[in-house]
């Protein structure tokens, strides 16, 4: 099963966007700094995503299941230190870039803090990908050579056919267990949309890429549309899980 692209097409168009030379001074600086801010943003949530499937292992029910979680940890962190790296190149400290992000992500983690096995399955297929969804939208607005590593980054580790897989089964074998479930993926849906919207709102430079004025594509009204596509994808994967939305 494979995670719904919101951003699949728009990425393989071109963007307008010449192939930044980090080396020079001419990089336009806003441009940078809106990219610093998305790499920050995608460190920091590899490493809370490394960190958190390591937790999840301990909740796995069988030994295979945890080495499953183990292998999909070790992914994470791979992609953060990919993240780490570029940053470094382009002569940005990792960890300043990913201070700014540290609350909003950490505040989100405390608010949906899965209480069993499945519904950390749910949050790492629905939650997490909801924010993979965005910045696939945004790596649209990208260099060729950024976006690249970004959705490198955001490929799926083998979390969602594996979660498909555990949690239809949960629900077969006690179909109550999918009301429950139902549930808590809409909060994280909501949860998840809201602080999409605050880190943008948050960074001058990323809610400048958005609306227009880093690169040509996005306006307010593109936005709300974007919001539609990223709900849209949250609706074919609760139907993958066996879930209503």
């Amino acid at each position: 099963m494979e995670t719904p692209d919101t951003a699949a097409a728009a990425a393989d168009e071109p963007t307008g966007i010449a192939a930044q030379n980090w080396a020079k001074a001419s990089v336009d600086p806003h441009y940078r700094a809106a990219v610093v801010d998305l790499l920050g943003a995608l460190a920091y949530g590899e490493l809370a995503a490394f960190e958190r499937l390591a937790e999840d292992a301990k909740l796995a029910p069988t030994l295979g299941d945890k080495a499953e979680l183990a292998k999909m940890a070790s992914a994470e962190f791979h992609h953060f230190e990919q993240l780490r790296d570029r940053l470094s190149a382009i002569g940005v400290e990792p960890t300043d870039a990913m201070e700014p992000f540290v609350a909003a992500l950490d505040g989100f983690h405390r608010q949906t803090a899965p209480s069993d096995w499945l519904e950390g399955l749910v949050k790492a297929y629905v939650g997490d990908s909801i924010a993979s969804d965005f910045y696939r939208e945004v790596a649209a607005r990208l260099d060729s050579d950024t976006r690249s590593l970004v959705l490198a980054v955001l490929d799926d580790t083998g979390h969602a056919s594996f979660a498909v897989e555990k949690v239809r089964a949960a629900i077969e074998a006690e179909p109550r267990v999918g009301g429950r479930l139902a549930l808590w993926a809409r909060r994280l849906m909501g949860e998840a949309l809201s602080q999409s919207q605050r880190v943008v709102a948050d960074r001058d430079a990323l809610s400048t890429m958005l609306v227009g004025g880093v690169a040509d594509g996005f306006d307010l009204a593109e936005v709300g549309r974007m919001f539609s596509r990223i709900t849209e994808a949250h609706t074919k994967r609760m139907a993958a899980l066996g879930l209503a939305a």
